[in-house]
């Protein structure tokens, strides 16, 4: 073996115990944040991973790339494994829709800290590409969903992408406010999203999944007698 080789391989090695170590912090902020709520310092985090805030800052550059990184582990480790598990073939379109928003509801009411940590410390807000990476894939499985469904009835899946990324959007923005003003309860507001939701899904259903079709039909706020 030449010496290329070995020294290749000892930087994959520390590489790969570089990611690991990394994701080990991040498991025991996300568990430090659960228990100490959102206002939790560095201090506070360092101790509860065993380190330093020097041994941190090796990892993380700032408070800020804490929270980024805290945040993409949470959608990978909580938010994106919930929403996969509500997805069934076993449901019907409107089962399904309404598991999908119930798992993003209370998913993140279930860890209201970690929110609230992240956006206070600019992870959310100030790192949108944490926040599109997240929403990209999420809509990625929504996408397929959707169309997958659309195609067994013959309808246009030209719309898929825009149809998944604006249900995402809703409802992130409406968890957001939630979070934040609470005057509703979760069920409450699974309730409101998806009637939102399915209101446009079945919209979209009835013109065959066409733009053009759903545009020449007349439209009333009026309740159908």
């Amino acid at each position: 073996m030449s010496t290329s080789e070995k020294v290749d391989g000892r930087s994959h090695r520390w590489h790969d115990h570089r990611i690991t170590r990394r994701r080990e912090l991040l498991d025991c902020t996300l568990a430090a944040i659960r228990r100490h709520g959102h206002d939790i310092g560095m201090d506070d985090i360092a101790a509860a991973n065993g380190v330093s805030k020097t041994v941190l800052y090796k990892h993380f550059a700032d408070k800020k790339g804490l929270a980024d990184a805290a945040m993409a582990r949470y959608v990978e480790t909580a938010l994106v494994p919930g929403i996969q598990d509500a997805i069934s073939d076993d449901l019907d379109e409107y089962h399904l829709t309404r598991a999908v928003i119930s798992a993003y509801v209370t998913t993140v009411a279930a860890d209201p800290d970690i929110y609230i940590y992240v956006h206070s410390n600019n992870g959310v807000g100030g790192n949108q590409d944490i926040t599109t990476a997240a929403e990209e894939l999420i809509a990625d499985l929504l996408g397929t969903v959707i169309a997958d469904r659309f195609r067994e009835r013959q309808f246009s899946t030209a719309g898929t992408m825009p149809i998944a990324f604006a249900m995402i959007g809703a409802v992130r923005l409406a968890s957001h406010w939630w979070i934040f003003d609470r005057r509703m309860t979760p069920d409450e507001l699974i309730d409101y999203l998806s009637m939102m939701v399915w209101g446009g899904i079945s919209g979209i259903a009835r013109a065959g999944g066409s733009a053009a079709e759903f545009a020449s039909k007349p439209h009333s706020l009026m309740p159908e007698g």
